[in-house]
C-alpha cells in the first residue's frame, strides 16, 4: 500500500491512508512500508504517521491519498496533499449540533 517516489529533482510522493481530520485544513496520513528482514526474509511492516495540508478539506478518515513533499508549512507539517487515491466506503459523520 505504500508506494514512495524519489526522481533527481523531484518532490517525494507516499500514499497512504488518512487516519484523522479533525484540525482545520491538516490531514493525518498514515503510511505502511513493507520491507523483507534482511536475514530472516520475513516481511516487516513500519507504518508513520505524516502530517499533511488539506486546503479545501475534503479528504476524511479511512481515504487512501497521495501526498507530496513540500516546504515546511508549520511544525509539523511538511507534506502537501496531491490526490484521493480511494474514497473511504464509509459516509463521514455530520458535524453534532449542541442544543440547549
Amino acid at each position: 500500500m505504500a508506494e514512495t517516489a524519489a526522481v533527481q529533482g523531484r518532490r517525494k510522493e507516499v500514499v497512504g491512508e488518512v487516519v484523522s481530520n479533525r484540525m482545520h485544513k491538516t490531514i493525518v496520513v498514515e503510511v505502511v512500508r513493507k520491507k523483507a528482514h534482511p536475514f530472516y526474509f520475513r516481511v516487516v511492516s513500519k507504518d508513520k504517521k505524516f502530517y499533511a495540508h488539506d486546503e479545501k478539506n475534503e479528504a476524511h478518515v479511512g481515504d487512501v491519498v497521495r501526498l507530496e513533499e513540500s516546504r515546511p508549512l508549520s511544525k509539523l507539517k511538511r507534506w502537501r496533499l496531491k490526490e484521493i487515491v480511494r474514497r473511504t466506503k464509509l459516509a463521514p459523520e455530520p458535524a453534532a449540533k449542541d442544543s440547549k
